[in-house]
C-alpha cells in the first residue's frame, strides 16, 4: 500500500463513516501513525440521504472527501481499499490492494441492510443505506412515472404510483413524509396528463407504533402528520414476501406495486476473520467490553454501528445512530494513547443527547432528556442539528440554501434521471 514505515505505533481504521473520522480526528496531531481503509473515497451523511432519493439534494451536498476532512494532519494516510480479511494472528488486514500490518486495528465498518434471510425482498426491493442506492432509488421513482404515463392497463399504473415503505423508523418516516409532499406538490405540475392523486404512499410497521425508539407522544404525532399528508400507516403488520409485483404479509393485506422500499433493519458490516460465535451477537454486531475493545482482543477495537456494547441502560447494545458513533471515536483516541502509554482506559459512558425526526414541511418530533416537542419549532431544530453536523462549509451552505428554496417554491430540483436504473435481479 506504500504506507512508510515509521517508529510510531501503527493504528489502522476500517471505515470513513462518522465512527471512523471522528476516532482519525481524535488521533491526528498524536505521535502515531493513522491509516484509515475505506471502498469509498468519501464520508456519507447518512441521515440526509433521503433527500437525495427524493430529488431535495445532490448527492454532493452530503458527501465530503475523506482526504479533505484530514489533509492537514501529519501521520495521516488514506487508501481506497475493500478490506477482505483480519489476520488476529498476525495482526495484519488483508484487501484487495495488498496487506498492511497494524499495532492497533480499529472496526468501524458500519451497518448494511437487514433481509431477514428473505432472498425475495433482498433481490427485488430497494435499499437506501448509500448514495449508490439513494441515486438508484430516485432514478426508479421518476422512472416509474414516466412509465406510468405509456402505459393504457389501469393496474399496471396504479402499480407505478403505489410505494410501499417497510419500517417506520426515521428513515421509514422521513422518507414517506417527503413522497408525500412530492406527491402534494411536485406530480400534479410535473405530470399534468396523469391522475397523480392516484399515487399511495404506504409504510409499514410490524409493531404497534412508528418511532418505535421515541416517546410515546412523538410516535402519537408524527403518525397524525403522516396521515394529514395522506400517507397509509400499517402498524401491527409484517411483510413475508415480494415478488417484484405483489408484497404479501402476516395478514390478509396485499400490495400491488413497483416499488418497495425496505427500511425495516439494518446488521452489522462484519469482515472475515471477526466472525466467531463468541463475539459476535444475532444483529452482526462485534461485542464489545467498556473500553471498546472486541471480546478476546488487547489490540482490536470495534466503534460505531459494528459494535454492541451491553450494558444495564442498553441491554441489546448502544443504538446504531451518528451520536454512539462520534462519542466512541473521540473517547477511543484518548483511550488508544492511554493504552500506548501503559496507562489505565476510561471506560465509555454514552450521553444520549436525544432523537428526532423530520415528518415533512413544518412538521418533525424532537424527543431531549428533559423537553420533548412537536411541530414547527421541532423542524427548526432538526434542520439546525443537521446543518450543524454536516461536514464541511460549502455543504453547509449548499443544504440550507436548497432547503430555504424548496421551502419557499415547493420544489425539489434534483428530480433528475442521471443515470437510467434497472434492478438486475440475481438468479
Amino acid at each position: 500500500m506504500n504506507i512508510p514505515r515509521t517508529s510510531y505505533p501503527r493504528i489502522v481504521i476500517i471505515g470513513g463513516g462518522f465512527a471512523g473520522v471522528a476516532l482519525a480526528k481524535k488521533l491526528s496531531k498524536q505521535e502515531v501513525q493513522v491509516v484509515l481503509l475505506d471502498k469509498h473515497n468519501y464520508h456519507t451523511f447518512q441521515p440526509l440521504l433521503y433527500q437525495v432519493s427524493t430529488g431535495g439534494l445532490e448527492p454532493d451536498s452530503i458527501a465530503y472527501p475523506i482526504r479533505k476532512i484530514l489533509k492537514d494532519f501529519p501521520n495521516f494516510y488514506f487508501r481506497l481499499a475493500d478490506v477482505k480479511e483480519i489476520d488476529t494472528k498476525k495482526n495484519k488486514v488483508r484487501t484487495n490492494i495488498g496487506n498492511l500490518k497494524f499495532d492497533y486495528l480499529v472496526v468501524a465498518s458500519g451497518s448494511k441492510t437487514n433481509y431477514f434471510g428473505n432472498s425475495n425482498i433482498e433481490k427485488y426491493s430497494m435499499a437506501m443505506k448509500t448514495i449508490p442506492q439513494s441515486l438508484n432509488l430516485r432514478s426508479l421513482i421518476l422512472e416509474n412515472f414516466e412509465e406510468a404515463l405509456l402505459t393504457s392497463d389501469l393496474n399496471e399504473r396504479d402499480a407505478l404510483m403505489n410505494f410501499v415503505i417497510v419500517g417506520g423508523g426515521p428513515t421509514g418516516v422521513e422518507l414517506a413524509g417527503a413522497l408525500a409532499e412530492i406527491k402534494k406538490g411536485i406530480l400534479p405540475k410535473d405530470y399534468p396528463d396523469l391522475d397523480t392523486r392516484s399515487a399511495q404512499i404506504n409504510i409499514i410497521q410490524s409493531s404497534d407504533c412508528i418511532l418505535k425508539g421515541m416517546s410515546e407522544k412523538a410516535s402519537s404525532r408524527a403518525e397524525d402528520f403522516l396521515e394529514k399528508l395522506g400517507v397509509n400507516v400499517w402498524k401491527n403488520v409484517r411483510v413475508t414476501n415480494y415478488d417484484g409485483k405483489t408484497v404479501t404479509t402476516n395478514t390478509d393485506l396485499t400490495f400491488e406495486t413497483a416499488t418497495v422500499v425496505w427500511a425495516a433493519g439494518v446488521k452489522g458490516a462484519t469482515i472475515k476473520g471477526l466472525e466467531a460465535e463468541e463475539f459476535m451477537t444475532n444483529g452482526n454486531r462485534l461485542l464489545v467490553n467498556e473500553f471498546n475493545q472486541v471480546k478476546g482482543f488487547d489490540a482490536i477495537f470495534a466503534i460505531g454501528d459494528i459494535a454492541c456494547m451491553v450494558n444495564e441502560e442498553f441491554p441489546n447494545g448502544l443504538p446504531m445512530m451518528a451520536q454512539p458513533a462520534i462519542q466512541q471515536g473521540e473517547q477511543l483516541g484518548d483511550n488508544i494513547l492511554k493504552l500506548i502509554e501503559e496507562k489505565s482506559m476510561v471506560p465509555f459512558s454514552y450521553k444520549d443527547k436525544g432523537a428526532m425526526a423530520t415528518i415533512g414541511r413544518n412538521k418533525a418530533v424532537v424527543d431531549l432528556k428533559n423537553f420533548k416537542f412537536q411541530g414547527v419549532f421541532a423542524w427548526y431544530v432538526w434542520m439546525f442539528v443537521h446543518l450543524f453536523f454536516l461536514i464541511g462549509f460549502r455543504n453547509r451552505m449548499v443544504v440550507f440554501v436548497n432547503w430555504v428554496y424548496n421551502y419557499v417554491r415547493f420544489d425539489r430540483e434534483a428530480r433528475l434521471i442521471i443515470r437510467p436504473f434497472k434492478k438486475h435481479y440475481n438468479s
